[in-house]
């Protein structure tokens, strides 16, 4: 669960685009409404994604995406970070990093039930995969994003996780 200290992050933390403005979530929504408003021809997915990495000895950096994908035809992304303290597991921290992804997921998806937007397809993506140290936590990664309705994908076609947010931790 995401930790109580953190909760007013998720309502006060700004975006930043991918040309560094920053954006409270409500300019986020107006920006992502837009982008859809100039092609309502096209297909779009909503992707959400989190990566982390430890900087210091006692913080861990928490990057969450949120990619706007206009498919077949580009995109435009969106981040915001924060710092948890060190957690003693990776399973603990891989965690962390879905329920930032959910709590993201469902406070976006509630504004933009109000933007008359194009219809899209919306997808978590976790940093976690066949190989390595995390493919043990795939089912359970997958059923707790699953839990909230949402569709799940990992490597290698998570890439709001392992490349957008990741380039941003």
């Amino acid at each position: 669960m995401i930790k109580e200290e953190n909760k007013n992050y998720l309502a006060n933390n700004l975006f930043n685009s991918s040309l560094g403005i920053k954006f409270n979530i409500d300019q986020m929504i107006r920006e992502i409404a837009g982008f859809m408003a100039e092609d309502r021809s096209r297909r779009y997915k909503i992707i959400i994604g989190s990566d982390s990495n430890g900087h210091q000895e006692e913080m861990i950096d928490f990057v969450t995406a949120i990619v706007i994908h206009r498919v077949a035809s580009g995109g435009r992304y969106f981040w915001r970070r924060t710092e948890f303290p060190k957690f003693h597991t990776l399973r603990d921290r891989i965690i962390q990093e879905v329920l930032l992804s959910i709590e993201a997921a469902r406070e976006i998806l509630t504004l933009l039930k109000t933007a008359k937007i194009p219809k899209f397809d919306f997808e978590i993506h976790v940093d976690i995969g066949e190989n390595g140290e995390t493919k043990t936590m795939i089912q359970e990664v997958i059923g707790m994003v699953r839990a909230y309705n949402f569709e799940a994908r990992t490597k290698p076609e998570s890439y709001a996780a392992t490349k957008v947010a990741d380039r941003h931790v």
